[in-house]
């Protein structure tokens, strides 16, 4: 594995030329072997598995040091157990993956055989935003590393000690030739993006996303990108308040709400708020018994972050709206904790209902028709995901048939993420393009028509000298 290490004592200019070298290296070696074999791609997973179990205590430790403290739970199970899942799963697909898919020649352009071979794209770039460092980096390696590419990976600024356990994790599995880690600020993620890539995965805001496209549309190298937006859950009147605090509350406050597909704000009858609120209220203070002080609290990433949330509570008290947290105290500015706060019918102009939160902030929205809700999004962008409350089969069918989002969850949230089996992206605003599953494979892959015919060539009887009268037929025959 391959560390280019950018620092702030070393000129711009030299961390540019280096990011090149090391990518003109990585498009060398691919260059040199186009076609990784099935045996040498399962062997370094199988490397690169040995070496994770081995190093998965100092990942965690690292990752709790970067936020301040992250909770060891949030980290293994978000952060830690996919990445074990995705190589499980990957080794068990890969040779069905691999072989060329057979299709059909049609009656025209028969006798000739068909098939798709899937080929590796060459070199891939990662972007890794900070908030889950290693699955985010990790996952879409291994099913780039699957489809036969190089890798080259650009971490976090604001992950420095996590970014240096995932360095020890590669040097450790023996990826020398394959994987390219890189570290620096925002110029050397931009230079990143200038380079000519096979495939470049980004993962981060729908702003930056835009800049991303936009360096990559110079060389025409296709993106995947993985943004966000603000993903609504649905409550409906039917389902029970507990349990639909209880998902909530699971997907809002998993590693403090700093992840892409939390809930952002919630639709619920203004029949329900009261019991809402209160099952809230009994469901965080259940996971969470000595609040802020619980090890099971993760902390706000870093100041800046912890900031922006901050005023965006100050700036709804500040217009009057009702502020709920569920903890006393509700904040702890040293260690950059919060507690999960509560804010009923903020205006659409608000910054809560503009922004992505991001955080440990819920929105309330009541409404009276929970057809109004539907007809709302519709008018939203559409969200990296959707969470419907609700045991209506009827209204859930409508639900997933009248919206659109990356993906629905319906009586629970943020699960959908961690299928193995199936796609994971945005649509619109909130992205483009899959990784995860079969999808992923095929995203880091050229799927190549390979077309055979023997000795025997009916096509010359469609070469000129045209007018022929079983061309007429044929043309006839076909033209219906």
């Amino acid at each position: 594995m391959t560390v280019v290490s950018m620092t702030a004592s070393v000129p711009l200019e030299q961390q540019i030329s280096t990011l090149e070298t090391q990518f003109a290296r990585m498009y060398e070696l691919s260059n040199q072997t186009p076609d990784i074999a099935y045996d040498e791609r399962i062997d370094d997973l199988n490397k690169l598995q040995h070496a994770l179990k081995k190093h998965y205590d100092g990942i965690v430790t690292a990752l709790s040091q970067d936020y301040g403290h992250r909770s060891e739970t949030d980290s293994l199970m978000a952060d830690i157990l996919p990445c074990f899942q995705t190589l499980h799963y990957t080794k068990r697909k890969l040779k069905r993956w691999m072989k060329p898919s057979r299709r059909s020649a049609g009656l025209l352009l028969a006798p000739a055989k068909v098939d798709v071979h899937y080929q590796a794209l060459g070199v891939v770039g990662i972007i890794v935003p900070w908030n889950f460092p290693i699955t985010l980096s990790l996952i879409p390696m291994i099913t780039a590393l699957a489809a036969g590419n190089r890798v080259m990976i650009k971490m976090s600024e604001f992950t420095p000690l996590t970014n240096q356990a995932v360095r020890t994790l590669l040097t450790d599995a023996l990826l020398d030739d394959k994987v390219c880690v890189v570290d620096g600020d925002v110029a050397v993620a931009t230079a990143f993006t200038k380079l000519p890539f096979d495939h470049l995965l980004f993962t981060g805001s729908t702003d930056v996303g835009k800049k991303v496209m936009e360096a990559a549309s110079a060389n025409l190298t296709p993106v995947t990108l993985e943004l966000g937006g603000k993903s609504p859950v649905i409550v409906t009147p039917d389902v029970d308040m507990t349990l639909a605090a209880e998902r909530v509350v699971f997907g809002k406050n998993l590693n403090s709400g700093q992840i892409c597909v939390a809930p952002d704000y919630a639709f619920v009858h203004e029949d329900k708020l009261d019991e809402f609120v209160e099952a809230l209220r009994v469901q965080w203070q259940k996971a969470y018994p000595k609040g802020l002080q619980s090890d099971d609290r993760t902390a706000i990433i870093n100041d800046r972050q912890f900031s922006r949330l901050t005023d965006i509570i100050k700036e709804t008290e500040q217009r009057g709206l009702t502020v709920i947290p569920l903890a006393d105290p509700a904040v702890l500015p040293t260690q950059r904790k919060l507690a999960l706060h509560l804010v009923v019918n903020p205006p659409a102009d608000s910054s809560i209902m503009q922004q992505e939160i991001f955080g440990p902030l819920l929105p309330i929205i009541t409404y009276k028709d929970v057809h109004d809700v539907v007809h709302t999004l519709h008018h939203q962008p559409r969200p990296l995901a959707l969470y419907l409350m609700s045991f209506d089969k009827t209204f859930i069918q409508h639900v997933i048939r009248h919206t659109h989002s990356g993906s629905i969850a319906v009586n629970d949230t943020i699960m959908q993420v961690a299928v193995d089996d199936a796609p994971f992206g945005g649509v619109g605003a909130s992205g483009m393009g899959h990784y995860h599953g079969i999808e992923g494979f095929r995203t880091f892959s050229h799927a190549k028509t390979v077309f055979q015919r023997g000795k025997f060539n009916p096509g010359k009887l469609f070469a000129p000298p045209y007018g022929k009268w079983w061309q007429k037929i044929a043309l006839k025959l076909f033209l219906r």
